[in-house]
């Protein structure tokens, strides 16, 4: 199985492709999507679901998969966002009618790193044990490969939720916990 993943935005987009092969994890491919941003957002909506029709022709992934929508402190940059998106969606269901997933930037954190509020770093020191990455261009990429990494591990998975634990336990169930001695180990 091959995942296209998608962290949206208004100027730049990070996008992944990921495959999974059995138990396997490989990676395959990843960068950012450039929209003009001289242009007023009215006239770069062409070109965000251009792009977006592009990466799928290039690539043919089974599965894409996007990250929900965030709060952000600035109300129009909310609706850029929310329209980016749209974009794309519309792009991506023209061939992917019921093979886009989205996840919450938590579940995401907590899938790759074990922890829903772990910071930029963090997941991206867990991609570069798991998969060898470390030369991303902006957080946008490294987001993308933590959404698709996110997508492979919960996939066929009901997401429900589950009850809070006890604060001053910590305990990880992310990838990030199953490689703890790993990373310990580059710590030393």
């Amino acid at each position: 199985m091959i995942v296209l993943a998608i962290d949206p935005g208004s100027v730049t987009a990070g996008y992944a492709l990921l495959q999974k092969d059995g138990r396997k994890v490989h990676y395959i491919a990843s960068g950012i999507l450039k929209f003009n941003s001289g242009d007023e957002f009215l006239h770069r909506v062409k070109d965000i679901y251009d792009q977006t029709m592009n990466l799928m022709d290039q690539y043919q992934p089974d599965e894409v998969a996007l990250e929900s929508l965030i709060f952000v402190k600035s109300p129009a940059a909310l609706i850029k966002l929310a329209q980016s998106r749209g974009t794309m969606l519309a792009a991506l269901s023209q061939k992917y009618h019921q093979k886009i997933y989205e996840y919450s930037p938590n579940l995401v954190k907590s899938s790759v790193t074990g922890h829903g509020h772990a910071d930029k770093e963090g997941v991206q020191k867990v991609l570069k044990q798991y998969l060898g990455l470390s030369n991303f261009k902006t957080h946008d990429e490294s987001d993308a490969v933590a959404i698709a990494l996110c997508h492979i591990l919960n996939h066929g998975q009901v997401l429900t939720k589950t009850p809070r634990k006890k604060a001053g336990k910590k305990s990880g169930n992310g990838l990030a916990a199953a490689l703890a001695h790993k990373i310990k180990e580059t710590n030393l």
